[in-house]
């Protein structure tokens, strides 16, 4: 098999399993917001967009642009809160009460589709150098996303919508990674300069993201699921971590 068959193949795998896995909760565990298994994936969603940023992103970005890794990074955080003061906007005059989707999800959204056009940039390019680099990255790729999809899966549905509207939009968001994956391989494109732009810019986007979650569900989490809100949390990062010995 050539290059751009492997690299289609792996994409789709990622995205499939992307949605295995959100399908799973949805099946099983999803008893409506604020449920235990909810609270446990948003919570492994701030830890997996934590350790995103600290572990992964930054380091990176940091590689490539030195002292400046900051200017996107901010750029990227602040282009997320006027993205949220449009949502509120549009929330308070658009919306009624029965439709209500909270901004948070739509701009996790948002963050996630960015990820997942860089994820499939990068299977490509590493399928174009060998099939082993492809294989790896693509394993990484998949024990990266893993976490992160089930977390946005409850994400979306905490922020207002309905199980199948979730599923359908954390699979839409999946499938960004072939468009990655295409530019790439029609044009041949060199990845590593738009990536890490990208990369900083998604890493101010995340910590934005991580401080409005923190806000808007952290204050709700009774005593009695504090354990396992802190418990996400610390095995998002964990996982973030683990995953640096495979990359």
């Amino acid at each position: 098999m050539n290059a751009v068959s492997l690299s289609l193949l792996s994409v789709a795998a990622v995205s499939v399993i992307s949605l295995i896995g959100a399908l799973t909760i949805s099946v099983v565990g999803d008893r409506g917001t604020k449920s235990p298994l909810i609270i446990l994936f948003i919570s492994l969603a701030i830890g997996a967009l934590i350790g995103d940023v600290f572990i992964h992103l930054l380091p990176e970005a940091y590689e490539y642009f030195g002292q400046s890794t900051a200017t996107y990074v901010l750029l990227g955080f602040f282009l997320f809160f006027l993205l949220e003061k449009v949502l509120h906007w549009r929330h308070r005059h658009k919306q009624s009460d029965s439709t209500k989707i909270e901004p948070y999800g739509i701009m996790n959204l948002v963050g996630d589709a960015m990820h997942n056009f860089i994820d499939g940039a990068l299977i490509a390019a590493s399928y174009l150098v060998s099939l082993p680099v492809g294989l790896a990255t693509t394993i990484a790729v998949i024990l990266h996303e893993i976490p992160q999809e089930l977390g946005d899966y409850a994400i979306l549905r905490e922020s207002g919508f309905t199980k199948k509207a979730a599923l359908g939009l954390n699979f839409l968001s999946a499938l960004i990674a072939f468009l990655g994956a295409a530019i790439v391989l029609v044009f041949r494109f060199d990845i590593e300069a738009l990536s890490q732009y990208v990369l900083a810019f998604t890493a101010g986007g995340f910590v934005y993201i991580v401080f409005i979650l923190i806000k808007e569900f952290g204050d709700e989490i009774k005593p009695k699921n504090a354990f396992t809100y802190l418990f996400g949390i610390a095995l998002g990062v964990a996982l973030m971590w683990l995953i640096t010995f495979v990359e």
